[in-house]
């Protein structure tokens, strides 16, 4: 099981540009439409919605994919 994560956390992931951050905006803890595609997230295995530091961008992951950052 991975780490936990609430709105508000800054965390980091890795993305095809490289090394990412942002803050999270939502705890999905049920199955989701996400950008066309049905994501799977349950109470066990929940799926977090990040807001990127950079841009306006919004990203979905499994909390195993993020690392807490400081600040």
């Amino acid at each position: 099981m991975s780490e936990r994560y609430s709105v508000g956390d800054h965390v980091g992931w890795n993305s095809e540009a490289g090394r990412v951050s942002g803050t999270i905006t939502r705890v999905h803890t049920r199955d989701f439409e996400y950008k066309g595609h049905r994501r799977r997230a349950s109470e066990a295995e929940p799926q977090y919605e990040i807001k990127s530091d950079r841009t306006d961008h919004v990203a979905a992951h499994k909390g195993s994919a993020l690392t807490r950052l400081e600040g």
